[in-house]
């Protein structure tokens, strides 16, 4: 077989293979998913079981207050961290898929300078201002590339910063705001 023939069935490989390294990606991330469903599900149950039992060795008001104000913090917790999780795995997928888009990008620019190189030795003579202007194409592509990757990447890491920050925000507030109804119960309960 000729070096062209070659050439295009490693390329192909090379396609299946990413091909099958996304999906893999996409399932592990599904897979992750429903690990942590489920996992929550079980807690859940296991939960509602406990506050039940909680809940009919109950003897007062006063008891009952204490019970039920101590039910909406932790439900709180739990949801921001199923939250975090969730976050977490989407996170895990997006990075895997990055890496392999830029794996293929990579690989991609290689062929391309390869074939340009290819190209400038076979070029026929007086043409190297031609070649000379597809390498510096070829260089510039390169360069805005690498300057969008960079620019992505932090825009990413903000965003990713932003988030946590929003989410310890929101359970501080969630926590506040449950501390502070604690004493208008006690209140109402002693009136």
């Amino acid at each position: 077989m000729s070096a062209i023939p070659q050439h295009i069935l490693a390329s192909q490989k090379a396609s299946i293979d990413n091909l099958v390294a996304i999906q893999n990606s996409f399932f592990q991330g599904f897979e992750k998913l429903v690990d942590l469903n489920l996992k929550v599900v079980k807690a859940s149950l296991e939960e509602a079981a406990q506050k039940s039992q909680e809940a009919i060795e109950l003897k007062d008001a006063q008891a009952a207050l204490a019970f039920t104000s101590g039910l909406a913090q932790p439900g709180a917790e739990k949801a921001l961290a199923y939250g975090k999780h969730v976050y977490d795995i989407f996170s895990g997928v997006q990075a895997d898929l990055t890496k392999l888009g830029e794996e293929q990008i990579a690989q991609s620019q290689k062929q391309v300078a390869e074939a340009v190189e290819q190209f400038s030795k076979n070029a026929p003579a007086g043409s190297e201002g031609a070649v000379a202007l597809l390498k510096s194409s070829l260089s510039s592509a390169n360069s805005a590339y690498e300057s969008v990757a960079k620019a992505a990447k932090q825009a990413s890491k903000t965003a990713e910063s932003n988030i946590a920050a929003a989410a310890n925000a929101t359970f501080k507030a969630a926590s506040d705001a449950a501390d502070a109804a604690k004493p208008a119960r006690s209140r109402r309960a002693a009136a």
